[in-house]
This record gives structure tokens, C-alpha cells and sequence, in this order.
């Protein structure tokens, strides 16, 4: 099952903001207090038969790069790795530093998947969730496995 990786482009946005109120309530994603658009955000889009099978957002502040949401369709067929290193590619491109993101306590399957490629647990933030509400309300109280969504984990991966 081959898949192709593209950049992601205005047109995206007619499935992307389906998708993301059908998966995270609104196309609105807050990590540390900043509100991004999934439709606005530069990003890539992995396809298969030309049908989104993955996607990758991410924004570039100072000399950083974060990443504001990996979602991979399919699982086990390293389209969240590609997905991942053609993000770690423009970073480098843009001479940042890191590149980095935020997942929340409940979210144990990506803290392993970001683990596995490298990145490393740097900060937690307890409690950050209720500020995160604040502006979207629409985060759950309970996540994965049924852990209340508290606290907001920061992973990095630093270029050498």
C-alpha cells in the first residue's frame, strides 16, 4: 500500500475542517495558550489513491517548529514518521533549533509513538488544560482509557 506526501494547500480545507470537528470538536487546536487554525496552518497531507490517509500540521515561531497535530488514517504503515520528517526537513531548512510539540497526560499512544522517534519528554504542565478549555471548549474531560485530560506534555526533538 504505497501512499504520496504532498504540501498541504487551501483546497485541503474543504476536508480538513470536516475532520477535525468530527475528531477534535472544531478545527481550533490550543497548546500553550495559542489558538491554531488547522485550515491556516502550513502542513502536509499523505495520500493514497488521492485520498488523505495522514496529515501533519505545524508552525514556525522564532527558531522553533512545533507541531500542531499528526494524525495518520492508517495505522503501521510509517506515514506518522514520513509525515514527521518532512516536517523535521523544512525546520532544518528554516534554521530552527527544535522541533517540538504538546500532547496531553491521557494521550499515551503518542507519547510513546514520539518517544520511539526520538524526541524527549521536557516539560509537563499541570493543570494546563483548564486554561486550554477556556478557549476551546470543546476539550473533552476524559480522554484515552478513560484518564481525565489534565495536564499538557511538551516533547522535543533537537537538531544537531
Amino acid at each position: 500500500m504505497d501512499y504520496q506526501i504532498r504540501v498541504k494547500t487551501q483546497e485541503d480545507k474543504v476536508w480538513i475542517v470536516p475532520y477535525m470537528r468530527e475528531n477534535w470538536g472544531s478545527e481550533k487546536i490550543v497548546t500553550r495558550n495559542t489558538i491554531h487554525d488547522a485550515a491556516e496552518v502550513p502542513g502536509f497531507i499523505a495520500e493514497q489513491e488521492k485520498k488523505p490517509v495522514g496529515i501533519i500540521l505545524y508552525n514556525i515561531k522564532d527558531n522553533d517548529c512545533e507541531i500542531v497535530l499528526l494524525a495518520s488514517f492508517t495505522k503501521r504503515m510509517g506515514i506518522g514518521s514520513a509525515l514527521i520528517d518532512c516536517v523535521k526537513r523544512v525546520a532544518l531548512l528554516q534554521g530552527c533549533r527544535r522541533v517540538w510539540l504538546i500532547t496531553t497526560n491521557d494521550n499515551t499512544p503518542a507519547l510513546r509513538f514520539y518517544q520511539k522517534r526520538g524526541f524527549t519528554l521536557v516539560a509537563v504542565y499541570r493543570d494546563a488544560i483548564a486554561e486550554s478549555r477556556k478557549l476551546k471548549p470543546e476539550i473533552p474531560l476524559v480522554g484515552f482509557d478513560g484518564i481525565p485530560i489534565r495536564d499538557e506534555i511538551e516533547l522535543e526533538l533537537l537538531h544537531k
